[in-house]
Formats: C-alpha cells, structure tokens, sequence
C-alpha cells in the first residue's frame, strides 16, 4: 500500500481535518498522480455532511484533480511518467453494460464507482483529490493540456463538463437562444462554453450585481427574474434553458419562458422534488430533461475542446487549511465562481 495523507470528514457536520490513509499499489493499467489542484464542488458539502444520505466515512472528498503521473503499471500505454493528467467524478465502471460500452459510463446499469464516497470492486472505501496523490486505472484518467493555468483547468473536470455534455447532446450552437439559470460554478461555466459554440446566450438571476461579470464572461443579455418588465420580454423565446440551481426554486416559472419545442435541462439538483405544471409542458410542447457529468470520451473532448479556445473556470485558489472557511463562503454564494486547492499547501 501507498502513504497519502489529505483533508477529511470523520463523520457528517463537522469540520474536515488532516487525514492520512493508505492508497492501492499501483497496478499493471493503474497510474499514480501527485495531485497538483483539486476543484471544490458544492456537492463536496452535500456528501460530507450526508445531505443525500449513504455517505461513506472517513470521507476525502474532491473529484477536480489535476496532477502529474508519477508512476505507471506495467501494461499502461496512454500515459507516461511526467504528463499531467486529470481525474474526474469517477474512477470506474462494470465497462460490459450498454451504457459502458457507448461511452456513458456515467450511466453505468451497474453503478459508476466514484472518486470518493465510493466503494471499489473489492469493496474498499474511494478516497478523493484533497490529498497529495491517488492511483487510477489509465482507462479513467484523462490528458491535460499545459496550456492553460492548471488552476483553472481542475474544475473542468465536473463544472466543465456537466455544462458541456448537455450542449453537446442537445446541439447547442449558431442560431440557437440559450438562457442559464444561476452564475455560480456551473453557471460560469455554461455560459463560457454556450457563448463559444456560437448560441445567444441569457443570464436569468436574482443578482442586479452579477450583470457585469455575465457580460464578461460572454453572455449577450441579463435578466433579473425578480423585474417583472424584463422577465416578460423573454416569455416564450429560449430554445434551451441551461438549469444549473442546487436550491430549492419554482421550475414552472423557467418553462413558461421556451418556446415551442423548447427543452429545459436540469444539472443542479433541489433538495426536494420540484412541482411541475404539466400543462406548461403540453400546450408548447416543451421538455423537461437531466443530464449527469459526462462519459470518459466526452469529458476528454470537452478539455481539448477548452485548450483549443483558451476556456477556463475562474478560480480563487486556497490553502487546504482554508477548505472550512471554503464551505461556509460556497454557502452564501461568496465565491467568484470555484474554490481551487493548491496541494503544495497540504
């Protein structure tokens, strides 16, 4: 076994403090990863204070790893000692199931083993990216450009591409009118990228303070949903609506603003089951879809697709001393738009 040492929770509700525990050996297709940055994502709080239920404790959370591979198993050939090389929301799969085999391992029939909070197929607990390394099948471990600041780069790994691969499915691009709900780690990134594929894209939120930084990240128009004169004006118009709120909010209110054959895609996730007019859906024929991270194929095509146009989330990095503080700001939505951990603090 390896030493590692990280950040973790030792049981729901309580702060997270340094943590050592022990890493698999690096087997034939296994790769190991001095872990540069790990992105903080909101659902590091949902699962270190076990607000989904079933979380696996001690927990090392983080699943936006950016590192340098270190070692290689024997039978690896897609990585070499000295690339750097990221780590997304999860670390396996049953890889024989339909979904597997399409590329959807997200979708695995049997379960997509995540990076932490997890169980691997020997049953042993997955630990995450607030840690100073981790070993990984190559077949779950994907290229980094050293193009862009690697800082930025680590929340693509779950922001980056759970707003891609909707776009993608959906087609978004020239033509089309996007609105985003919420600018916070997703939303950021929903915008970058739709504004980039070439669509009209929309800010819909509470925030008069926040038109300013959607401008600049590439959104065409604003929308504060608490003016009813501005949210009129958009009534029936998007052809997608990109839903990235965690918080409880009113879903009929966004469907009423697509129009016919509009679709509004969910990739936040309420904590209650959200209460929907089905008339809204039935007189415009609008949908209501999800969509979950993405596939190894597509997580890679989403970081090439980023270094080829210069895309980054925009990051405040932190100390891992600092991950407590983190939470209690992502709370109040106090972060412009993702915390990133420098491990060289830990």
């Amino acid at each position: 076994m390896i030493a590692a040492k990280g950040y973790a929770a030792s049981q729901a509700k309580i702060p997270l403090e340094p943590f050592k525990f022990e890493r698999r050996e690096v087997g034939p297709h296994d790769v190991q990863i001095d872990i540069l940055y790990c992105g903080v994502c909101h659902s590091d709080i949902h699962q270190v204070r076990d607000e989904w239920g079933g979380s696996i404790f001690p927990m090392v959370p983080g699943h936006e790893i950016v590192g340098k591979i270190t070692k290689v198993g024997r039978q690896v050939t897609k990585f070499k000692v000295g690339e750097t090389a990221g780590i997304g929301c999860f670390v396996d799969s049953c890889r024989v199931c339909p979904s597997c085999k399409a590329g959807l391992e997200q979708y695995c029939d049997v379960g997509m083993i995540g990076t932490y909070n997890g169980r691997d197929k020997e049953g042993h607990p997955t630990y995450g990216g607030y840690s100073n390394q981790i070993v990984v099948d190559e077949n779950y471990t994907l290229h980094v450009s050293d193009k862009l600041p690697l800082s930025g780069v680590a929340p693509l790994l779950c922001a980056g591409i759970t707003t891609y691969s909707p776009l993608r499915e959906w087609k978004v691009g020239k033509g089309h009118k996007i609105a985003v709900v919420g600018l916070g780690g997703l939303g950021h990134m929903g915008v970058k990228l739709a504004a980039s594929m070439g669509a009209e894209v929309t800010v819909l939120s509470t925030s008069e303070s926040k038109r300013k930084d959607a401008e600049q990240l590439g959104a065409h128009h604003f929308v504060v949903t608490s003016n009813p004169e501005q949210v009129n004006e958009v009534m029936g118009t998007f052809d997608f609506i990109l839903n990235t709120i965690s918080a409880q909010h009113e879903y009929n209110f966004y469907l009423q603003m697509l129009k016919l054959d509009g679709t509004m895609i969910l990739v936040g996730v309420p904590p209650e089951a959200p209460q929907v007019a089905a008339f809204n859906l039935i007189m415009k024929r609008r949908r209501l879809a999800g969509s979950l991270i993405g596939g190894i194929k597509e997580t890679q095509e989403m970081l090439d697709y980023c270094a080829e146009h210069g895309i980054t989330s925009d990051v405040e990095v932190i100390n891992i001393d600092y991950i407590n503080e983190a939470y209690e700001r992502m709370l109040k939505g106090d972060v412009r738009y993702r915390f990133v951990i420098d491990m060289a603090s830990l």
